[in-house]
């Protein structure tokens, strides 16, 4: 991995994003940061919100204590807040947040005051500026997402299925979808870089079948590609059974269990990956400490299973694995959207 340093053409790259984000002259801005923060993201962000001649302010907080039982590890809902009302009320106060966050503020329990307020929520997930550079959003793909999303909010089955033996039914009555390209010019709504992601979060009760994680799906809460198969038994959201002779499934197990918390095994959401600038092969090339691992969450045609925290079915934990699986078949309403791992006409 090249040297952090401050590279001209990174400051091109997160002014050009910005500008997606309707990010301009006078806008005012509030870069979210934490003591932890990866220096060279702030910095970066600084300085782009500079040359666009944006009027901005630094919120820092510092790194909460480590009290979890295990390693938290990339689950979008960054504890640096803490319900601080200062720190809340200057976000909530600005046209736009730059979210440098360690784990980003995408499930966080403050996010629904900030965007209360109107405010433009830019998550830039915790990657380094090379991986960002090349994952750069491209506007070709809103459209896409836009088309995913449709089909998601309107149907009322998704399922999925593979060679592998997976065979997994959610019912989508009370979901509630989302999705990114990588920017926003809406007020009061939040995306992340790099984006590309049709998603939902179901309601409860409404999850129930098989998962089988096949050598080569990755379980990015500990930045690894399987090498053994795992199955994941799943009734009334919660994975009851955990199955598989590999190493793999007893560290699920022992994460799994650390937490001592029922909640750590539901569902968090489901969905399906649509950029085709992510490429699934890219974690083995970079050091755990340089990737957040949003990447593969993107790639297209690969179907994302997470557990964990979800608001819609009032649950809440810092347990959470995000699994993206290859070679599956997704389906709403019996109609594809992924086959074979492979995204489905008009979503290409």
């Amino acid at each position: 991995m090249r040297d952090d340093r401050i590279e001209a053409k990174w400051v091109d790259l997160f002014a050009d994003v910005f500008r997606l984000s309707a990010v301009g002259a006078g806008e005012s801005v509030a870069i979210l940061s934490e003591t932890q923060s990866r220096p060279l993201n702030v910095q970066l962000a600084e300085l782009a919100l500079d040359r666009l001649g944006a009027r901005f302010c630094h919120v820092v907080m510092p790194t909460p204590r480590q009290e979890a039982p295990v390693p938290v590890r990339s689950t979008g809902a960054s504890a640096a807040l803490q319900g601080f009302a200062p720190a809340i009320e200057a976000l909530k106060s600005a046209q736009v947040a730059i979210d440098v966050t360690l784990e980003g503020l995408l499930h966080a329990p403050e996010l629904p005051a900030i965007l209360a307020g109107g405010t433009r929520v830019l998550m830039v997930s915790n990657e380094h500026p090379e991986a960002l550079e090349r994952l750069r959003p491209d506007p070709a793909l809103e459209p896409k997402v836009r088309e995913g999303l449709r089909r998601l909010k309107s149907a009322r089955e998704m399922r999925v299925t593979s060679a592998a033996g997976s065979d997994l039914r959610i019912d989508l009555r009370g979901a509630r979808p989302g999705g990114s390209w990588g920017y926003t010019t809406r007020p009061g709504t939040i995306t992340h870089w790099p984006g590309g992601l049709c998603l939902c979060f179901p309601a409860a009760g409404t999850v129930n079948g098989r998962l089988v994680l096949a050598p080569g799906d990755l379980n990015l809460t500990f930045k690894r590609y399987l090498e053994s198969p795992v199955v994941l038994d799943i009734a009334d959201d919660h994975v009851v059974r955990i199955a598989g002779d590999g190493t793999d499934a007893r560290l699920m197990e022992a994460y799994f269990a650390a937490w001592g918390d029922r909640a750590a095994y539901a569902t968090s959401h489901v969905g399906w990956g649509m950029n085709p600038a992510a490429r699934w092969e890219s974690l083995a090339l970079y050091d755990k400490t340089q990737t957040n691992g949003t990447e593969q969450r993107a790639f297209a045609g690969n179907f994302l299973y997470s557990t964990g925290a979800n608001e819609v079915a009032g649950r809440h934990t810092l347990g959470h694995f995000d699994l993206p699986m290859r070679a599956c078949t997704v389906t709403l309403d019996g109609e594809p959207v992924v086959i074979d791992g492979k995204l489905a006409a008009g979503l290409a």
